[in-house]
């Protein structure tokens, strides 16, 4: 089965055709980074009106890139929650009129979900990233979620949250952290890259939820933490105090969202902990938590850097599982700024009340 994933639930449009099994066959997306970062983040209505101008190009460039029609795919599926309202009716809206042009079952996907199973795709000319097997524990971090899951398979019901953070994301601290120090956005790769030349002793940030039973996250403290430094310090003058300030932060964040779902899988009894989301893509998280991992047994997997981002690939294998199924969303799809996850959820290990 060839499936045809289109993404716009926030800033990035995108196009992809991937096979049931994992191997994709084109993965197009239109950034819109340049648009929103005079901003400093993303600012809704231009996200839409810029989704509206180019989803059309970029599913026939998905389409073309793979050698094929919109009559050679199997099916379609779109992300329809969460996400920007006005972001998703326009990929949603896109998607409903190819089916209804061309007679092809469509199926809604929760991003979350795509998220999660973004480490079983297979891109070409690309090294080939080990595959999980269920279940695991994953740790899914990235601007707008920072959440962990156990997850027993690859539908939507075999997804239980185990914690998630009771305020800020890490990505959005990343972004607001690198705001503070004059980084510009987006600001965790920034904020990546000078952290890796410098001294994360030197300055020592508050450590945000460090009592060991609990997997809940909270960042806003650490967030205060590096204001109320830079109020009493300024913005550093020198090269060497801002990556220094950029590792303290960085460190602190890793530190805990290692901690955190190494306790999970030993509370849940797994040996497998996938990381999941644009976070993921942060250099010293993949390395402290492998190294973490591996002292005590547990495997960790992260997807290609490609595949952590927002991306359309994930959509389409995550709809893949349901079309397989026989399911097929023609007779209406749900939009939703919320995660259907969530109401799933049942008490686990540090889940809330």
């Amino acid at each position: 089965m060839r499936v045809l994933g289109i993404e716009t639930s926030c800033d990035e449009t995108a196009a992809a055709v991937v096979s049931d099994q994992g191997d994709v066959l084109s993965d197009l997306v239109h950034s819109q980074v340049p648009l929103h970062a005079p901003y400093g983040g993303v600012v809704p209505e231009l996200a839409s009106r810029d989704h509206l101008r180019n989803v059309r190009p970029v599913i026939s460039a998905a389409l073309e890139q793979a050698g094929m029609r919109l009559a050679d795919v199997d099916g379609i599926a779109v992300t329809c929650r969460p996400g920007l309202s006005g972001a998703l009716l326009v990929g949603v809206q896109a998607a409903r009129g190819l089916s209804w042009a061309s007679g092809k079952p469509i199926v809604g996907v929760d991003h979350l979900v795509g998220h999660l199973l973004a480490p079983f795709l297979r891109f070409p000319n690309k090294p080939e990233t080990p595959r999980p097997t269920f279940p695991f524990v994953a740790l899914l971090v990235s601007g707008g979620h920072t959440a962990l899951y156990r997850v027993d398979g690859a539908e939507l019901a075999q997804v239980r949250e185990l914690g998630a953070t009771r305020d800020d994301a890490a990505g959005e601290a990343f972004d607001k952290v690198a705001k503070l120090l004059g980084l510009g956005y987006p600001g965790g790769p920034v904020v990546d890259r000078l952290a890796h030349e410098g001294n994360a002793e030197r300055i020592p940030f508050v450590q945000p939820m460090r009592r060991r039973s609990s997997l809940e996250f909270s960042f806003s403290g650490l967030k205060s933490d590096v204001a109320r430094w830079v109020r009493e310090h300024g913005r550093p003058g020198d090269d060497q105090t801002l990556r220094d300030v950029c590792a303290a932060f960085q460190r602190a964040v890793v530190d805990t969202l290692v901690r955190k779902s190494l306790h999970a899988a030993r509370s849940e009894g797994v040996d497998q902990v996938v990381l999941a989301g644009g976070v993921a893509a942060n250099r010293e998280l993949r390395e402290s938590a492998a190294a973490a991992g591996a002292r005590v047994g547990v495997r960790v997997i992260a997807p290609s850097l490609r595949a952590c981002t927002d991306n359309a690939a994930m959509i389409a294998y995550a709809g893949s599982v349901r079309l397989l199924r026989g399911e097929d969303d023609r007779g209406g799809i749900e939009v939703s700024p919320r995660t259907a996850l969530r109401r799933l959820t049942r008490k686990g290990p540090g889940a809330r009340a």
